[in-house]
């Protein structure tokens, strides 16, 4: 999309504003399917600053993400989230979801092509 669903960008905002991580997304990104649940910026910076941090080789890096501000939420410039930042998230292939126990991924809002509320899983069935 050129330009980001409005209702989407709504339900980001809402994320972002109060700060919660329980609305599960699903999104199709460059013909990737991600399901998962979204989680405000800050809090989604403080995660991966935190798995960082752990890494012997990765450790430097984890700065990056805890930058002055992390916790503030989107800079007051920003009318609308620009991203969408999703945790316990995978990425759909086949009877897949990689990685199983989910991933943090960032997406810009306006890359998404088709989106549904609700977390997609596979049933063996």
């Amino acid at each position: 999309m050129s330009k980001p669903d409005e209702l989407l960008v709504d339900i980001a905002s809402l994320v972002e504003s109060e700060h919660s991580n329980q609305m599960s997304l699903t999104v199709v990104v460059a013909g990737a399917v991600i399901t998962g649940r979204l989680a405000p910026e800050a809090l989604w910076r403080r995660r991966v600053a935190e798995v960082l941090k752990d890494s012997d080789r990765l450790g430097p890096f984890a700065s990056v993400f805890a930058a002055d501000g992390a916790d503030a939420g989107p800079p007051p410039e920003r009318k609308h989230p620009t991203h969408l930042h999703f945790h316990l998230a995978r990425i759909l292939q086949g009877s897949l979801g990689l990685p199983e126990t989910g991933g943090m991924y960032r997406i810009p809002l306006q890359d998404v092509s088709a989106w549904s509320v609700g977390d997609l899983s596979y049933s063996e069935n």
